[in-house]
């Protein structure tokens, strides 16, 4: 008799290197504009597109071949001009994940900042600055003005790829089918991706059981428990 395990959803610190991403429709243009650097048309590239679509990927592979450090829209809260002129003058490059979440003084300051110096910033948000609630025009221009480029979640060809990438990095074989099963019934995102593989890998261990489809419906089902048992209480 099969052994029931309890999946545990916590994965490993993702491997953000360039042979990690797996390329496709949705992303290869995004890749092309982060492999362009440092031949940017202008001091700012801003990368949008929904969670789980590879935004973080993309600016830790341009962060690593930049130098660039990593921050948050929300660093930016508290800092002075002075702070500011700081960042700029020791950092050639600099990443802002959840960029739509900075004060626009500061976003603006920087900007200037950083184009006189002839270095450069990628703002990653959801949104694209065209429809950020931006009330301060000057930086509504300068961001216009900017190149923009937005990533889409994988479809079946990408995350098909995505996962078979994860089954032959954990060196598994799954039976026929399983792969496109998977694929049209799981989350559409990499981080998906990977926690499926995972759990894949740790109940056929535990189990003893091939990688087919009963195990990939199993598998999932008890993932889509899991986290709907983990969602927070809103009554």
């Amino acid at each position: 008799m099969s052994s029931q395990l309890t999946l545990d959803l916590a994965l490993p610190p993702p491997n953000y290197t360039r042979e990690e991403f797996v390329v496709g429709n949705g992303n290869r243009e995004a890749l092309g504009w982060i492999d362009r650097w440092p031949d940017w048309p202008a001091p700012v590239l801003a990368l949008s597109g929904p969670a789980g679509a590879g935004k973080t990927h993309l600016g830790r592979i341009w962060a690593a071949r930049s130098g660039a450090v990593i921050m948050t829209g929300s660093d930016f809260a508290e800092k002075s001009i002075g702070d500011l002129a700081a960042l700029a003058g020791v950092h050639s490059a600099i990443v802002i994940e959840g960029a739509d979440a900075a004060p626009e003084r500061a976003l603006f300051h920087l900007y200037n900042l950083m184009r006189e110096r002839g270095r450069h910033l990628l703002l990653i948000s959801e949104a694209p600055p065209a429809r950020w609630s931006i009330r301060l025009p000057d930086l509504a221009s300068r961001l216009r003005a900017a190149p923009a480029v937005t990533v889409t979640p994988p479809d079946d060809e990408l995350l098909g790829s995505i996962i078979l990438k994860q089954l032959a990095d954990r060196q598994l074989h799954a039976a026929a089918g399983v792969v496109r099963y998977l694929v049209s019934h799981m989350e559409r995102s990499a981080d998906a991706a990977r926690r499926v593989v995972m759990a894949l890998d740790r109940r056929a261990l535990a189990e003893r059981r091939e990688i087919d489809r009963r195990l990939a419906a199993d598998v999932l089902a008890e993932l889509a428990s899991a986290a709907s048992v983990s969602l927070p209480d809103k009554g």
